[in-house]
């Protein structure tokens, strides 16, 4: 099976992005607070609230509030502009109640060394044990020029995807709803591979020698989660990412592993690229794996559920949602016409609860 790789081919043209953008005070207040993490300059917040148009009244409340967080004073100028413009709309509904979080104690060091033990051995076998299948895979790219994180529709592909004694073989059969025939790399953009099971073999493997360390308790789709954080440094890493083909660096990466406290299951896998080296295009990368039982001919196997990678060269981001649909057994005829709606934030969420 190939190594578990992000191949970006990031020759892109930009959208214009004169369009306006509409948002409710919630959506206004998320993008405020995610632009002071992710470093953005009071000019760019501001030049992008140009082509913001609230949908709800903005009051000074909530830029006094800004105000106090450290907002800067172009974009305090901006939210002033956006607060006299929406004076006559109706007020936002008030916030829904903080839920009560009750603290459960971290299990002891020998019950940690259990799971993580327990969790390598079904890593290191799990593509051994999976069924020989099909499925319908999605992926949905968007671009982001401005690197704020408002994501523009790329396009919508839709393959199908064999696995046949441990390997996967890809069929773009659908490109925005028109029928297609060719194969991932020939489209060109930002491609992921590795979902089934390179992934979990690599962070597990010995050689690999990740540190481990315990995070936290997580309900992860109405379940109980272990999750534990990793370390991979860059010398024992096989992780790959390819920029057009011609240049490759293999650097270290962290993350969080979910291990489901009743069947031992990894659910979900975060992986953070560490650093790329000085010079190389792609600046960031970030992958997100969900795994979900799923019944193939009667029975029912942990599989991937949903891929989601962020990644960013420069000023510009990337990012690909790819959802595993419609498993059946191989050999199965199957014909896709259309592309499946996305899943819901309930059946994958974000941020699993605490």
């Amino acid at each position: 099976m190939r190594n578990y790789a992000a191949l970006l081919l990031l020759a892109l043209a930009a959208p214009a992005w004169a369009a306006e953008v509409r948002m409710t005070v919630e959506q206004l207040k998320s993008f405020i607070q995610s632009s002071a993490r992710l470093g953005h300059t009071d000019k760019q917040v501001a030049d992008y609230l140009r082509n913001v148009k609230v949908t709800q009244r903005l009051d000074a409340g909530v830029i006094e509030d800004l105000q106090t967080a450290g907002t800067g004073s172009r974009t305090l100028d901006a939210l002033r502009k956006l607060s006299a413009e929406s004076r006559s709309l109706p007020a936002p509904p008030p916030p829904p109640p903080k839920p009560v979080v009750v603290q459960i104690p971290p299990p002891d060091s020998l019950e940690q060394g259990r799971v993580l033990e327990q969790a390598s051995e079904y890593a290191r076998g799990y593509s051994a044990k999976l069924p020989n299948f099909i499925c319908t895979q999605v992926t949905r790219r968007y671009v982001d020029p401005s690197g704020l994180e408002f994501w523009q529709s790329q396009d919508v592909i839709v393959s199908k995807l064999s696995f046949f004694e441990q390997k996967e073989d890809y069929k773009v059969v659908l490109v925005n709803n028109r029928p297609v025939n060719t194969n991932m790399h020939s489209l060109g953009g930002t491609t992921t591979t590795g979902e089934f099971g390179t992934m979990l073999k690599d962070l597990f493997d010995p050689a690999t020698a990740a540190t481990f360390g315990w995070e936290r308790w997580a309900t992860l789709r109405g379940r109980r989660a272990y999750v534990f954080s990793y370390r991979v440094p860059k010398e024992r890493s096989k992780y790959t990412i390819t920029y057009e083909r011609t240049q490759t660096t293999t650097p270290g990466y962290t993350g969080l592993v979910y291990i489901d406290r009743d069947t031992m299951a990894i659910m979900r896998v975060t992986q953070d690229v560490l650093e790329t080296p000085p010079g190389f295009p792609i600046n960031q990368v970030r992958n997100v794996l969900d795994y979900d039982p799923i019944e193939i001919a009667g029975q029912k196997f942990v599989l991937p559920l949903k891929a989601s990678t962020i990644s960013r060269a420069g000023k510009t981001m990337f990012k690909n949602d790819t959802e595993f649909r419609m498993y059946n057994r191989f050999g199965t005829e199957t014909t896709i016409t259309f592309t499946p709606d996305p899943l819901s934030e309930d059946q994958v969420p974000a941020e699993p609860k605490p």
